[in-house]
């Protein structure tokens, strides 16, 4: 990751700045939950990216420290409401703001931040970029409703019969849409041509597709206590990733209903994680998927070929390294 972030280590900082010099409200624990949750850290991928994609196309303003907040403003915002609509207990290692503070409180916090990123989307006075913000986080909310769909929980009946293309489409609206927009966001800034903003473009939307993959797959297999979460809470919730699909094709009629028997049973038997995991690793579907994510990478990278080398390619080459082969 150093390679990652060693260009823009001092934009970073003042983004750190921007998210608490912008999170004053009326209300005193509207900011002191935000504040609590930003503080908390995390990758910071993407605001990194969009602070990058402007510098590659040789931005030399200050609208980047904002949009790069309100991009990870509305990325909080989604936790938030993940973490509510999913009953989470912990986020990033501590209990979840909807454990400490409660539902009602997490959702306003996250109403909060959506409106707060908006804001600042319309301070920087581009009506694209205004455009860009308010389409990924429409998308964000359909592909939360989708996975809910998907899952069960609008139905009542979890759809073990997702395909992979249903589960692509669901990962471009749920990840890959805000990453999309955050490497589109640092195009326009830099006034970059089309080809270059469609390609930097496509890069965020490659690299937001394997980032979430390869999270599919740490959901089984990830070590929790570097993960800083519990492993398996996809197939507690009755999410059916892509490991689990390609396994639910490949698999025996005997493997496929007993699978079927764990994901739809009220409450995963002790050993339900073990036995689907084991199931997925027999029929190579960790392997696919984390194979599936490198071709979205070296796809997201190959289309950034039509800009000269430089080290603010080689460092977003980095960063799409890192996403396949992170661990957390």
């Amino acid at each position: 990751m150093d390679q990652f972030v060693d260009l823009i280590r001092a934009d970073m900082q003042k983004v750190e700045e921007e998210f608490h010099c912008r999170l004053a409200s009326q209300v005193p624990r509207l900011t002191e939950v935000a504040q609590g949750l930003i503080n908390r850290g995390g990758k910071r991928f993407r605001p990194a990216l969009l602070l990058l994609s402007a510098k590659l196309c040789g931005y030399q303003g200050r609208d980047h420290i904002p949009l790069a907040a309100a991009i990870e403003f509305i990325h909080t915002a989604t936790l938030l409401h993940d973490d509510v609509i999913d009953d989470a207990e912990i986020r990033r290692g501590s209990p979840s703001a909807n454990r400490e503070v409660g539902n009602r409180y997490s959702v306003l916090t996250g109403d909060f931040l959506f409106c707060k990123s908006l804001n600042m989307g319309i301070n920087v006075g581009n009506l694209r970029i205004l455009q860009i913000l308010i389409s990924a986080t429409t998308a964000l909310a359909e592909g939360e409703a989708m996975e809910m769909e998907k899952a069960g929980e609008l139905e009542g009946v979890a759809d073990l019969g997702i395909t992979e293309e249903e589960n692509l489409a669901l990962i471009i609206n749920k990840t890959a849409v805000l990453i999309e927009a955050a490497t589109r966001i640092g195009a326009i800034l830099g006034e970059a041509p089309q080809p270059v903003e469609e390609a930097l473009a496509s890069y965020g939307r490659g690299v937001g597709i394997a980032f979430q993959l390869v999270d599919d797959c740490l959901d089984y297999v990830g070590d929790k206590e570097v993960l800083r979460k519990e492993t398996g809470t996809d197939l507690k919730e009755g999410k059916i990733t892509l490991p689990l699909i390609y396994t639910l094709g490949r698999c025996t009629p005997k493997e496929k209903k007993e699978i079927e028997g764990i994901v739809l049973s009220d409450e995963i038997p002790p050993d339900g994680l073990q036995r689907v995991t084991a199931l997925i690793a027999q029929h190579d579907g960790f392997n696919y998927t984390f194979a599936k994510a490198q071709q979205h990478v070296d796809a997201g990278k190959k289309r950034l070929q039509i800009l000269p080398p430089s080290r603010e390619r080689d460092a977003l080459f980095a960063g799409a390294d890192y996403v396949v082969r992170r661990r957390v």
